[in-house]
């Protein structure tokens, strides 16, 4: 009696399916509208400063309300530290946002509308699914981080010139230094932001509403906020990665001081991990 044998499945080339992910994120309307959004606010920002002049130091608020408007003194006619003020502005809100939207989009937007049970008869284990998902979120979320960094510097360089690169301490930069200074500022930034969308990634691999990603996302900014302005919680201050944003601004510094910057990336590293093992965990776990 001949022995009937089901023919093997084909994996799909992950090579493939990242491309399509890719696709899929960059040819999304809210995706192109939300990189063009960023890209104009460094342009907004560049312009104002340029017609305004410099802007008026605060008298109270937040601690982080002085370091913004000094920040934004210092953007005044340096073509250095506007970028530099774009990623540090955008970083408070939008870029999270932003990033937390894209996780939202992978795994709980896709369930919503059904098309996630497409990826697992492709067939694509859970494991190298969510690794896909994970790919095009960092990438999307490094081009969120690139285009306000690039667009930042075009326009700085625009306004005020290759001779008006100087730093916070008062050294004059060449445009290479100058251009080392932003893409590390670029990083720092987009590692922080890879940290918040694993944790958006955890929200969302548990829900089938992508605005309750975006909701927690926030919610949980807000509250981190609310947290490091108490002083009574100082040891609780370490652990909050919002805590060492600010600390970006270094890298305007002469030398550049790198212990905040050097904690802030650790615990975007702790929360990079953790929230790319509960995602993991979450999605294999999880029926259908």
């Amino acid at each position: 009696m001949d022995t009937l044998t089901a023919p093997a499945r084909r994996t799909a080339p992950t090579s493939r399916l990242v491309r399509a992910e890719l696709r899929w994120i960059f040819r999304r309307p809210r995706s192109l509208a939300v990189l063009a959004l960023l890209g104009v606010i460094p342009v907004i920002m560049g312009v104002a400063l340029t017609v305004s002049g410099s802007p008026e130091p605060s008298t109270g608020g937040a601690p982080g309300d002085d370091q913004g408007a000094g920040l934004l003194s210092s953007a005044l006619g340096n073509g250095l530290v506007l970028p530099v003020a774009a990623l540090v502005m955008t970083l408070g809100m939008l870029l999270p946002l932003a990033s937390a939207m894209s996780a939202a989009d992978a795994l709980a937007g896709e369930t919503s509308t059904g098309t996630l049970r497409g990826w697992l008869l492709a067939p694509v284990s859970r494991g190298r699914l969510l690794a896909i998902k994970a790919i095009g979120v960092a990438t999307f979320t490094l081009a969120a981080v690139g285009v306000i960094a690039v667009i930042g510097t075009l326009t700085g360089l625009v306004i005020n010139g290759t001779d008006t690169l100087a730093t916070m301490s008062g050294t004059t930069l060449p445009l290479t230094d100058a251009l080392g200074r932003v893409a590390l500022a670029a990083g720092w930034v987009t590692i922080q932001l890879w940290a918040v969308a694993a944790v958006a990634l955890a929200i969302s691999a548990c829900t089938e509403h992508p605005m309750v990603v975006l909701a927690s996302v926030l919610g949980g900014l807000i509250v981190f906020t609310v947290l490091g302005n108490l002083d009574a919680l100082s040891w609780l201050h370490p652990f909050l990665i919002t805590e060492s944003w600010w600390s970006v601004i270094d890298v305007l510094r002469d030398p550049i001081p790198f212990d905040d910057l050097t904690n802030g990336l650790l615990v975007a590293l702790c929360y990079l991990l953790i929230g790319g093992s509960l995602s993991y965990s979450l999605l294999v776990s999880r029926d259908g």
